[in-house]
């Protein structure tokens, strides 16, 4: 199950995908706006066949994905996993005709998805999420005080999704929210349901975000949005399983983000380090600059085996599959922020100026560690799947 090693044909394929992003995406990335969606830039993935991999493809193969495009550009890397986010619930748990509606022009790049989970008062904290979808009031009368909804969804039943979102990438400008809202209050997890909402409902508005390193990110309001059981992912009030089960699959690829993150900043490192003049030699033959590159490298392998073990774990349908993913995420994200920022300081003040890789980068690699679960959430997911294992001996 655990990957110790690529296939030949994965080896080529990872490097023709660096070639590609560095030749095809990076232009495209260039010339888009920050902090907003860079449609030419999708509309080159679906062409290239990559955004159809993310419904066909393995974990394993979602990760080289993301680690060789992240490697040559990081936009790229983006915008893939951000329609794979928005998308996979779709894919996994959405009913025919959802998927027949979404699914292609999600493919082809034409659909721009977002997956809606985070609130103002609920990131990390998933199940305390306060987004209320309240059963319609019928003609004449007025709403129930609490949503009771015990009917299995048949088409009927209706409800309006009041409250906010926070922290949504590709908002407010995506075609389709993944949205997580609460149906049954008080009841934690269990009464969360997930709802695919089309960007064009009414009461649906949004503003972007400014954030440290310019993304397509924003808030979402929901002012008595009308959505149905056609719009259920799943079943209603299993929407929290649906939002675990994605984030199961890509949090070992956010890994593999920042392990693509760590490996240029560690080649972009030998470079340096091995053609500049300082003290009378190179900066290499300097011990202490020596062990330092040592140690990037050491981290960055490491991750990277932790990663493909979590992608393998999943392929294969392994039990411990949240650990594993934690585990991954955990590391692979710590490890990059560790191996971007030693770059920096090996490379001096230069690294510093606007436009140098290592400041894209210095900027690019802070935000993994917080979002899909921070680095605080991912251990307490460890710890939790440990103690439970002990407990079942």
């Amino acid at each position: 199950m655990t990957a110790f090693s690529l296939e030949p044909a994965q080896l080529a394929w990872c490097a023709e995908l660096r070639t590609l992003a560095a030749e095809r995406l990076r232009p495209l990335a260039d010339k888009g706006e920050p902090g907003r969606v860079n449609r030419a830039l999708v509309a080159e993935l679906g062409s290239l066949g990559l955004l159809g991999r993310l419904f066909t493809s393995g974990a394993l193969d979602l990760c080289l994905m993301r680690e060789s495009l992240a490697y040559a550009c990081t936009e790229a890397e983006t915008a893939l996993a951000l329609q794979g986010l928005g998308a996979h619930p779709v894919h996994a748990h959405g009913t025919r005709e959802q998927r027949a509606r979404w699914l292609p022009r999600v493919a082809d790049g034409t659909a721009i998805a977002a997956f809606a989970l985070s609130e103002p008062g609920a990131g990390s904290d998933a199940a305390a999420l306060e987004l209320r979808a309240e059963p319609e009031a019928p003609r004449g009368g007025r709403p129930p005080a609490a949503p009771a909804l015990a009917a299995a969804p048949d088409g009927a039943a209706r409800w309006r999704l009041t409250g906010q979102k926070c922290w949504i990438s590709n908002a407010p400008e995506a075609d389709f929210y993944t949205v997580f809202a609460r149906t049954t209050p008080h009841a934690g997890a269990r009464g969360v349901t997930a709802f695919l909402v089309p960007a064009d409902r009414p009461g649906l508005t949004g503003s972007g975000l400014d954030m440290l390193s310019p993304h397509p990110i924003g808030a979402l309001g929901f002012d008595a949005v009308p959505v149905t059981a056609d719009d259920v992912l799943g079943e209603t009030g299993r929407g929290f399983r649906v939002a675990m089960g994605t984030l199961n699959l890509f949090r070992p690829s956010v890994g593999a983000f920042a392990v693509g993150m760590a490996q240029a900043a560690l080649d972009a490192t030998l470079a340096h380090t091995a053609g500049r003049d300082a003290f009378g030699g190179k900066l290499k033959d300097l011990q202490t600059v020596a062990h330092q590159v040592a140690e990037m490298a050491l981290r960055t392998e490491a991750a990277r085996l932790m990663v493909h073990a979590a992608a393998s774990a999943y392929d294969a349908g392994a039990p411990d599959v949240p650990r594993r993913s934690a585990m991954a995420k955990l590391l692979a994200t710590e490890t990059a922020q560790y191996v971007v920022d030693t770059a920096v300081q090996l490379h001096g003040a230069r690294a510093l100026q606007r436009g140098h890789l290592l400041e894209h980068l210095y900027r690019e690699v802070r935000a993994p560690r917080v979002y899909e679960g921070a680095s605080e959430v991912q251990r307490g997911i460890i710890a939790k799947e440990l103690y439970a294992r002990q407990e079942a001996r």
